[in-house]
Formats: C-alpha cells, structure tokens, sequence
C-alpha cells in the first residue's frame, strides 16, 4: 500500500496535466527484482550506486521488519545523493534505513506507528513525531500506508498548484487532502468503540506510560473514580479488568521490539515495565497459553 500510494499519484498527475510532469525508476538492493509481502514482484531500473541515476528526490520504501536490514552499499550510496542535492525521503519503514545510513541526525522525522518504539529506542537522539508526514528542507518522512497518497498529493501541490493536486485527490476518491501533522493511528474511541471520556483518559494514559507502569490509584485519579470504579467500567467496556488490559499492551510492545529492534531481552524488559527478562518471559508464556493473569482486585501482584 505505501509504494502503490506514493507511485500512482504521479502517475496520476502525468495523465490528468497530459504532461510527463514525473517520471521515475526503482533501484532494488542486490538488484533483480523485489516483491512485495502480496507477492507482486517490481523489476529494477537502475543499480544501487549507479552514478548516471539522475533523480530530484529518492524515497526509501521499506516494510517487514526494517532494523534488521544491513547493506552498507545502500547506505553509501543514499549518502553519496545527499551529497548531491538529491532530496531523500522514506516511507513506511523507509526511515529506519535513513537513520542507519546517518541520514536523519538532528532531524525530526516520522515512520508508521508499529517501528517508533524500536526507533526510539535505538536512536532517542532523532526527534520522532506521531504524524502523517514530515517534510525538513531535503528529509522527507512518510508514516506510509494511505499517508502516502497524502504527502504526494502535498508534493503535486507544492511542485504544480493545488488545482491538480485537488483533482489526483478527487480522481482516487480522496475527499481530503491531509496535513502533514495529522495523527497517524484512528481516535481511541474509534478503534475501540468507546465513548466513555473517564475510560478514554485512562486508556490514553496507559499507552502513554508502558516502560514505568501506574498505579491502578493513578489510573482512577485520572478517571475521577475510585480504583473498584474502574475495575467494574474495564470490565463492562471492554470485557477485560484494569490490569489485563495493561500487561496485554506492554506485551504487545515487547513482542514488536523482539521483531523489530536488537534490543536484549533485559533491555525490553526494562522497556515494557518488567523488573527482568524471566518476569517478562513468564507473562508472555502465560498469555499464549490463556493462563490466568495475577488478579489484582483479590491482592495480587501489579506490575
């Protein structure tokens, strides 16, 4: 989805001007072909650290699992551009290999939701921020997904008017352009299904707090309720208790910093609240095999 998002409106621009406002060629690491999660596989153009590759601006698509991807010839050669003037962009998880090759330091950028933890923690010198896209003079970021679409929609404006940037929309049904700093990830209360404002808070505050986990007394503060309060709205609402709920997000970002990241399994404990990698390898054993979790209503350990 982010490369077809981010081809086809160029595509797009050329047929709606009757210009050849774009053109472009893809450059596949170890050349060949790439094929995609869907299995549909893009022929290369051109040859990584090709010299006579002559572009305006070089987007890095990336999905899977981006940290584990190492190939110092690519790194060299996105350099090499920069160093040309080039503008060099990333999608997706395209900006964790911007990051690797040096490409973002002392940059703000944005990747899609599922890497910044891994991000943030191999590089908490980066600025990272929760938007569509970002664009800093020649960096360009993209969240990826539909994000795309929106960012090349932003660049036909700036490169064209808005006149054709409005009709590319218009054309894939794409009602509005957003901004740049739009949030990347759907209202709690839409992906949830809850409207309850005291429970919203909470569960906000629980995504924002998953390395140093609160008290279930914080929690209720932040809801105006008292702690068995807000066990029984939990339970109501989304069918799970207070503490459930929370070791269930601080696994889910242990399990995505085990796939994306070279963090240690200490080093991840830490990271999701744990007081060590046996604590957390418990929890995630329970969880797969549907034991029990402590019940903390009836006294037990909150952690």
């Amino acid at each position: 989805m982010s490369y077809t998002a981010a081809v086809e409106p160029l595509r797009a621009a050329n047929v709606l001007s009757g210009r050849e406002l774009y053109r472009w060629w893809h450059a596949v690491p170890g050349g060949g072909v790439v094929k995609a999660s869907n299995g549909v596989s893009i022929l290369a153009d051109v040859e990584v650290g090709m010299a006579g590759a002559v572009a305006d601006r070089v987007f890095v698509c990336a999905g899977g699992n981006p940290a584990t991807f190492d190939d110092p010839a690519l790194f060299a050669w996105l350099r090499d551009l920069a160093r040309t003037g080039v503008t060099i962009g990333g999608i997706s998880g395209g900006p964790y290999l911007l990051a690797r090759a040096g490409l973002l330091a002392h940059r703000r950028c944005t990747l899609h939701w599922e890497h910044v933890p891994a991000f943030e923690e191999r590089y908490p010198e980066i600025e990272v921020v929760r938007s569509l896209f970002e664009i800093q003079g020649d960096r360009v970021t993209c969240s990826g997904g539909i994000a795309a679409l929106d960012l090349m929609l932003h660049l036909i404006e700036r490169d064209h008017g808005a006149g054709l940037a409005a009709g590319v929309g218009d054309w894939f049904l794409h009602d509005q352009i957003r901004e740049g700093l739009s949030p990347q990830r759907m209202d709690l209360r839409l992906r949830l299904g809850i409207r309850d404002p005291r429970l919203l808070r909470v569960l906000a505050t629980m995504e924002a707090n998953l390395e140093l986990p609160l008290a279930r007394e914080v929690l209720a503060d932040q809801a105006r309720l008292s702690v068995r309060q807000l066990e029984r709205l939990f339970r109501s609402l989304l069918g799970t208790g207070l503490h459930r709920h929370y070791l269930d997000l601080r696994l889910d970002r242990a399990h995505r910093l085990r796939r994306e990241s070279a963090m240690s399994a200490s080093q991840i404990a830490a990271a999701t609240g744990f007081a060590s990698a046996d604590e957390l390898s418990r929890a995630s054993r329970r969880r797969r095999l549907g034991a029990r979790a402590p019940d903390i209503s009836k006294g037990e350990a909150f952690r």
